[in-house]
């Protein structure tokens, strides 16, 4: 059962956050707020904040220009991952997963299903590896977001979760770029 090893020491990491969105701005983007509040309260450092239009090549370059920053362990997006013609988040980041995180999409629906029920469905939430950084892409809403972070995120971005953890796995996340070709 999961719980937390007090004798481990809380590694604190830097998480970038993106919203996508063509209508809003930091003043009112109560979403990129949540996420930013949770990260602060659960003691990682925000490393990034941005807002992006609703457009393949401006998103896929935000969260390429972040993983490519040794200060950012994590990138979080925000909006983009519904039906309409302009959601293309997942459009725009799946395609450059290097490793796609198929079970974040399953558990992610699984925690919405019993908050909103089958209304989870019109989500294209997903999670992936790029460049050593993990990926999450979430629905654009504040319950989304909560959702994610505190069914989720929170207790994987723990070291101290138990019985295991993203954070303990970081340092290998890029170990097939290291293995000798001789």
């Amino acid at each position: 059962m999961a719980k937390l090893d007090e004798t481990r020491p809380f590694i604190p990491v830097g998480i970038a956050v993106l919203t996508v969105s063509d209508t809003r701005i930091l003043a009112d983007d109560r979403s990129g707020d949540t996420l930013v509040a949770r990260i602060a309260e659960a003691g990682h450092r925000l490393a990034a904040r941005a807002i992006v239009k609703d457009d393949v090549a401006a998103i896929r370059a935000q969260v390429e220009a972040w993983t490519r920053d040794e200060t950012i362990d994590v990138v979080i997006t925000t909006g983009g991952t519904g039906f309409t013609g302009r959601d293309v988040t997942p459009e725009a980041l799946e395609p450059i997963f290097e490793k796609r995180m198929d079970g974040f999409s399953e558990v992610f629906h699984r925690i919405s299903y019993d908050k909103i029920g089958t209304s989870t469905i019109q989500s294209r939430a997903t999670g992936g590896v790029l460049n050593a950084t993990f990926i999450f892409v979430l629905p654009g809403s504040p319950g989304a977001c909560k959702d994610a972070w505190d069914g989720i995120l929170k207790a994987q971005l723990d070291y101290r979760h138990m019985p295991c953890n993203f954070v303990e796995i970081m340092p290998r996340l890029d170990e097939h770029l290291k293995r000798s070709t001789g």
